[in-house]
């Protein structure tokens, strides 16, 4: 079983909207031969709290406005280093990068295709690395 054509459009919005609102590190994972309860996961970061929020409210705003989806069930804002968004058919997950590198996610969810992405989202790949080499001493 691969994700359907209506999980692969939501988690192409939803990578825009967060390359858009400059999210590092930007991956898509077709899960729906693993798991039952979704189709597709998105993974994405952004280096503080407020642009973990920032990601989330695009990614929320994009999806409502371009394909009339909410989120089911929304987890992790008030801490604003995680934030779940439970789209059913996707998961969309914004992390703070300290998060991102500490829980891995891509580890857990390595051996499932990866799904293609807008040449947008594509671009943010190794970001997050780059600005942590900018942040060091």
């Amino acid at each position: 079983m691969t994700a359907t054509d209506r999980s692969v459009e939501l988690i192409n919005a939803a990578a825009q909207a967060a390359a858009d609102k400059l999210a590092h590190d930007v991956v898509a994972y077709d899960v729906s031969d693993v798991l039952t309860l979704t189709d597709a996961f998105l993974l994405a970061s952004a280096p503080n709290d407020r642009q973990v929020k920032a990601v989330v409210d695009a990614v929320e705003e994009r999806l409502l406005k371009e394909h009339g989806a909410k989120p089911a069930r929304r987890e992790g804002e008030r801490e604003g280093r995680w934030v779940l968004l439970d789209y059913v058919d996707i998961v969309v997950h914004v992390q703070h990068s300290e998060e991102r590198v500490y829980y891995a996610l891509e580890r857990l969810w390595k051996d499932c295709p990866e799904l293609d992405l807008p040449e947008d989202a594509k671009a943010t790949r190794g970001k997050g690395e780059q600005a942590g080499a900018e942040d060091a001493p």
